[in-house]
């Protein structure tokens, strides 16, 4: 009994992992599923000429299709099947949540439990297939337009077989994703851009080093650089580990003539509520239209407005930073909002029975808790935004990839730990489930 209490107040043992077959069976399932993943995002669309493709990309670095390519583990880049990823799947369901607290329907969905559920799960899917049909024929439209040498056999035809490619690919990821939730570890669709990125890192490391080996970048810059990002990794795991433990008592309560309650708990809320979205959001609709402005610059006619565009919101710029610490701050403290309900929190305490020690229940406890998750909040978004522009510079200034930016390392971060946070979690379950079987046991003997 007190080896086993040991090895679970200990931490993670991972030669139980052996022992627990549930948990060997979901480790392998979920492995299997990102190896048919990765898979997936070298198999070419059909009438693309990927020399052409290529060249088109090196000349585009450092634009909003670098970042889509990163969150597609190289698929843009190679225009396969999966070039898409799951973006339009995260973008929808992002909105499905905020619609959540702002639609009244949509409300009273989701408080009708699984079977609301459900029904939200299926508008989402019915939005990510039009979010990625649209985008897939935009996709489709630009390449004919811009780039028509890319494409060996543009018109209709190319058009149709591209749209079906991209949006079976899409779901194909979500149905992947869903799966790797329910029957393998961690959370699927995390895991599915976490083994993307995880599977580029070698390839941007290397890039990074040639640049040394050309002269390029100075060898001094590049361990900087190295050991910048193995601080910045050091500094996530403590940011996201922080957490405001709030004290929550319930009183004692008398039943015949046993006394229950008294007891106190705490309410954990995290540092940053708001997870990697507000970096994603916000890099995303800042290089919309300097990315637009490239576009249109290789037409013969530029406007002043196009040039100005891609002069101040060039990566690096007073301007571009700026906005971007802004963006990242307004959608910390937008998504924050809409995630952690403080009035729902109350009621939910004032129903059990439980109250924050010094604070009324009600509008009190309410208040008490805007105030502290408002606190937070400031927090939180200065972290995500010095973790996210400080690599943003070196990105401007030394070319270095994508993969080793911050916004990367910070979902790599949070997978990983989510992650082990469920291995562990269900170790101990295994490790309980032995103890209980052995008490079992023994109770027969006797």
């Amino acid at each position: 009994m007190a080896k086993a209490n040991s090895l679970t107040a200990g931490g993670m043992n991972l030669g139980v992992i052996g022992k627990a077959k549930e948990l060997k069976q979901r480790i392998w399932f979920a492995i299997i599923a990102l190896v048919v993943y990765r898979i997936g995002t070298y198999i070419p669309l059909p009438g693309i000429d990927s020399r052409i493709l290529a060249s088109i990309f090196a000349q585009q670095s450092g634009g909003l299709l670098d970042i889509f390519n990163m969150f597609s583990g190289g698929s843009l880049g190679r225009m396969t099947i999966f070039a898409l990823s799951i973006m339009p799947y995260i973008t929808v369901s992002i909105i499905m949540q905020l619609m959540t607290v702002m639609v009244p329907q949509l409300a009273a969905l989701k408080k009708e439990g699984e079977a609301g559920r459900r029904k939200i799960n299926k508008y989402t899917r019915y939005g990510t297939v039009l979010m990625t049909s649209i985008q897939a024929m935009g996709l489709s439209t630009f390449l004919q337009t811009a780039y028509s040498n890319a494409v060996i056999n543009p018109g209709a035809f190319f058009t149709a077989t591209t749209v079906i490619s991209l949006v079976g690919g899409t779901m194909f990821i979500m149905w992947l994703g869903e799966q790797i939730t329910s029957r393998g570890i961690g959370n699927g669709i995390s895991l599915i851009i976490f083994a993307g990125i995880v599977a580029e890192l070698p390839r941007a490391i290397a890039s990074t080093f040639e640049l040394g080996r050309t002269n390029a970048l100075d060898t001094t810059i590049i361990l900087a650089i190295l050991f910048m990002a193995l601080a910045l990794i050091a500094f996530i795991v403590f940011m996201e580990r922080a957490q405001r433990r709030v004290l929550v008592q319930y009183p004692k309560r008398q039943v015949g003539n046993k006394q229950f309650g008294g007891e106190s708990s705490h309410m954990p809320l995290k540092l940053n509520t708001a997870g990697v979205i507000p970096p994603i959001f916000a890099s995303s609709l800042l290089l919309f239209p300097g990315t637009l402005a490239t576009f249109t610059s290789n037409k013969d006619e530029a406007s002043p407005v196009i040039d100005w565009i891609v002069l101040n919101l060039a990566h690096g710029s007073p301007l571009y930073i700026l906005l971007y610490i802004a963006l990242i701050v307004f959608f910390c403290f937008f998504y924050s909002r809409h995630v952690f309900n403080p009035s729902e929190t109350a009621d939910n305490l004032k129903k059990n029975g439980g109250f924050i020690p010094g604070i009324r229940p009600g509008k009190t406890t309410s208040d008490y808790l805007m105030y502290v998750i408002t606190r937070l909040t400031v927090l939180g978004s200065a972290y995500i935004a010095f973790v996210c522009v400080v690599p943003e510079i070196l990105i401007s200034q030394y070319s270095v990839p994508f993969y080793l930016g911050g916004t990367s390392l910070l979902i790599v971060v949070n997978v990983s730990m989510d992650t082990v946070g469920q291995i562990h979690s269900h170790l101990l379950a295994h490790q309980y489930e032995g103890l209980i079987k052995k008490a079992k046991l023994r109770g027969r003997r006797r």
